[in-house]
């Protein structure tokens, strides 16, 4: 489905147990309070990187956090992700469309009402037939990495894959300039349809924006417009004039008149831009060295934040010995995931999981039967007496295992960690870390026959079906594929009609349909594909003059939200 998520393409928060300190500090490991309340429009808020988005500036391209934290204010989609913090971000409200319609004819149709009125920064007003155009413009483009996998549910979106010059969608997208509305028809009912209209690859653009990979982002209809961008330097996003508030949920005011984003710093200048008050929000992990810093002296814009993201090593079921369920069970009770915790710098940033879906995610129920007392639902302690009898009923000791990760330190320290336990279980192991960028091809278990491998996972938008079938459903699993994200070969074709049935009905009853993903993580979990490690948090570093911090489960820290005035 995806070749990959989103947020897995930003540094992966591997810190050294010093950060532990910071935690205390910080005002939420929910993630979802502000710093201060209120705070005043106007003045300039400046961001700092080390560099420029990667990839595309163009938003039917790009596929980064760092970019998709800007577009959502500059620009719109049919819906939106609510612009809050906590499990209120997780909701889906109409943005240039004036409701959420429900579907119809099993799912497959979608007809939206687009508001009058609003026009985008260059000052043409917006029109049904401009959310046809994107949509053409999205497959005419042919460089969008997800065009095909997300959007050619839509009718034609097929043929637009494999012909993007001749694409017209004249079937599937049916605009009305007359009467306000656009039709979607669908191939099949896709219950994540209306959240994949959520991101900035569906954001509405001008019709005649060119269907050429552009270098900085066209016209769109927030409350800001893309004044430079300059991969070297810097990003600015200044006023759009012809804004106007249509939903405070969608689309909110900014507070900063002008948003600057300035590249080239290493994360050592970047802490001390913001603690000098030269900056005001840095996007890149803060250095270990700083952190202690950090917490005690700069306690008060310290924020550390509960992430929907999984680590995990994924176990080959397809292959000896991890074919056999007893030995990925027993290597479940052995872990004692409070080291694991630490390795990755201590209970303020991770905690311990046993399960697929992350809390706070939709369908999350807790459950760990891998603990000592189990019953509870978290994991609290290993239990080896119940390991070593499932591996000694496995029949699978002394065999040679390969644990693979990549070579950053803290996922390295994770493999040498696996190393360790799996040799006091009676197996031989040893690790095998090899360079980051390749990860995928040597977590490709039929192709490379590895046996035991390192992954994460973060959400691209809140449906449990983006973990759970997205990594462990039988679609995804694809022979000697390099960009298959189901590296732990899983298959079981009775949970997958569990989880068919759950797609299914989450059309029309998404309550439902959650409901039946519980279940779905918890069959998962008692297959034990993977060892679940951690759920890991974000740190977010500001500067004193930063009031109203909020943090979305979507979208991370929304910058426009924050006053600096």
């Amino acid at each position: 489905m995806r070749a990959r998520s989103l947020f897995l393409l930003i540094a992966a928060l591997g810190l050294t147990a010093t950060l532990a300190a910071c935690g205390g500090s910080s005002k939420s490991s929910k993630g979802t309070t502000s710093s201060t309340s209120g705070g005043a429009a106007g003045g300039t808020f400046i961001a700092v990187a080390q560099a420029a988005p990667s990839g595309s500036p163009d938003p039917q391209i790009d596929y980064t956090l760092q970019e998709w934290q800007l577009l959502i204010f500059t620009h719109d989609g049919l819906v939106a992700f609510k612009r809050v913090g906590g499990t209120e971000g997780t909701k889906i409200v109409p943005d240039l469309a004036t409701s959420v319609p429900e579907p119809t004819d099993g799912g497959k149709t979608y007809t939206f009402t687009i508001r009058k009125g609003i026009k985008f920064s260059n000052g043409n007003e917006l029109k049904p037939s401009d959310v046809k155009y994107t949509f053409l413009r999205l497959f005419k483009i042919g460089q969008s990495p997800n065009a095909g996998s997300w959007y050619n549910v839509i009718v034609g979106g097929d043929a637009c894959v494999k012909t993007p010059k001749t694409c017209n969608l004249d079937q599937g997208v049916i605009a009305n300039d007359a009467k306000s509305t656009v039709t979607f028809h669908l191939t099949r009912g896709d219950p994540e349809f209306l959240d994949k209209l959520g991101v900035p690859f569906a954001f509405i653009l001008p019709t005649g924006t060119p269907n050429t990979e552009l270098q900085i982002p066209p016209a769109g209809t927030g409350p800001y417009k893309w004044a430079q961008y300059n991969t070297n330097k810097q990003v600015k996003l200044v006023r759009n004039p012809f804004f106007k508030v249509w939903s405070k949920d969608a689309q909110p005011p900014g507070n900063p008149d002008v948003i600057l984003e300035k590249f080239g710093l290493s994360g050592e200048a970047q802490v001390t831009q913001v603690e000098n008050g030269q900056a005001d929000w840095m996007f890149d992990t803060p250095p270990a060295d700083r952190l202690n810093e950090m917490s005690t002296k700069y306690s008060s814009q310290v924020f550390v934040n509960s992430l929907t993201a999984d680590y995990y090593f994924a176990f080959n079921v397809r292959i000896p010995p991890f074919n056999n369920l007893k030995a990925r069970q027993g290597v479940n009770f052995a872990t004692d995931r409070s080291a694991l915790v630490k390795i990755y710098g201590g209970p303020k940033l991770a905690v311990p999981t046993c399960q697929v879906l992350p809390p706070g995610f939709p369908g999350y129920k807790a459950y760990c039967p891998y603990t000592k007392n189990p019953g509870s639902g978290k994991w609290t302690a290993p239990d080896m007496v119940k390991a070593k009898q499932l591996i000694a009923a496995s029949g699978t000791k002394g065999a040679v295992v390969k644990v693979n990760t990549d070579t950053t330190d803290v996922n390295k320290a994770f493999g040498e960690y696996f190393v360790s336990l799996l040799n006091k279980l009676g197996y031989k192991a040893q690790l095998q870390a090899l360079s980051a960028d390749i990860q995928y091809p040597y977590c490709q278990n039929s192709k490379n026959k590895v046996q035991f491998c390192y992954s994460s996972w973060y959400q691209d938008y809140p449906a449990a079906s983006d973990f759970l079938n997205v990594l462990l459903g039988c679609a995804s699993f694809v022979p000697n594929s390099n960009a298959s994200p189901n590296i732990s070969e899983f298959c079981n074709k009775p949970i997958q009609a569990q989880m068919d049935a759950a797609l299914k009905q989450g059309i029309t009853d998404p309550t439902g349909a959650n409901t039946k993903w519980a279940a779905i993580d918890k069959a998962v979990t008692d297959q034990a594909p993977w060892v679940a490690m951690i759920n890991p948090k974000y740190l977010n570093f500001v500067s004193k003059r930063v009031k109203g911090f909020q943090f979305s489960p979507q979208w991370y820290f929304l910058i426009d939200q924050a006053s600096v005035k």
